[in-house]
């Protein structure tokens, strides 16, 4: 579906307590979603005219509708089908076998919303008979029984991404030790094992971003090699990461002032991460400039 096609739609995520409502909603804000959480459904008719008039500033709406709303939760199948009409709209249902969604609630040591004196299986009984009509006109339901947090929010991501948006974002950094090591960093490579361009007079005052320098560093025995086998020992753990649902990571390349080895091999790996299917590789040369 094309960002064209997107624009208006508008997602209700509903379902069972426990079922996973919570990681879904996640998953759909880190796909650039914009969600609204316990939502009263009398309200989405007011978000939706909001919306209209920010102009397509918010094109992807998913608005988090389930029973903490009480009594006005018995609205939403009258309101559902109210708002489909000239609209993209769609209803998400999460559901879990009775005793997956009991030893969940165990696990957390939280009351069911509607378990009032009984127990949680009277909650979760309660719940689903009030649930039984929006549960028959979901276009998409989902079965977390059998599912961790991961797998759900990968499941979310397979349903509601667009057609080749990037399913993990790759941030590839050059720096300088010198300077000390980069923080909240995935991955680090230290190249310092080519020859320094710093020490070649005519190179000295230039950067990697430059192709004087490009062609000397991979000109250097091993630094072609190094970067092609890198990239490709790469290419597992990036199709790791989108099966984790890890949405992002930075891998860090250092030399000693992050001038000329450093951005060489950042700008060479990014270009072939790039092909990764399902990545978006970004750039950075943190301490490029500072000599």
């Amino acid at each position: 579906m094309t960002d064209d096609q997107r624009a208006g739609e508008v997602l209700i995520v509903t379902g069972m307590s426990g079922a996973g409502r919570t990681t879904a909603a996640n998953a759909l804000e880190d796909l650039g979603w914009y969600v609204v959480d316990n939502l009263p459904p009398q309200m989405l008719v007011h978000l939706l005219e909001l919306t209209e008039m920010a102009g397509g500033a918010l094109p992807k709406l998913a608005a988090v509708v389930d029973v903490r709303g009480r009594d006005l939760f018995q609205a939403l199948p009258a309101v559902t089908n109210a708002l489909r009409a000239g609209r993209q709209l769609r209803v998400l249902f999460l559901d879990a076998a009775d005793d997956v969604l009991v030893r969940r609630f165990e696990s957390v040591r939280r009351p069911h919303p509607l378990q009032g004196d009984g127990t949680i299986l009277d909650g979760i009984l309660r719940e689903r008979d009030r649930l039984r009509v929006i549960r028959e006109s979901a276009d998409v339901i989902i079965d977390t029984s059998e599912m961790n947090i991961h797998q759900l929010a990968s499941r979310v991501v397979d349903l509601f991404s667009d057609v080749g948006e990037a399913r993990h974002t790759i941030t590839v950094m050059s720096f300088g030790f010198k300077y000390g090591l980069p923080t909240d960093v995935d991955l680090v490579t230290d190249m310092r094992f080519l020859p320094n361009p710093y020490w070649v007079p005519e190179l000295k005052g230039h950067t990697g971003e430059e192709e004087p320098v490009r062609d000397f560093v991979l000109a250097q025995e091993g630094a072609r090699e190094f970067i092609d086998a890198y990239a490709s020992a790469l290419h597992p753990v990036l199709a790791g990461y989108q099966r984790e649902n890890k949405r992002h990571s930075v891998l860090a390349v250092g030399c000693t002032g992050g001038k000329h080895r450093s951005v060489v091999t950042a700008v060479e790996l990014a270009d072939r991460l790039a092909q990764v299917p399902g990545v978006a590789v970004r750039v950075k040369h943190r301490d490029l400039g500072r000599e």
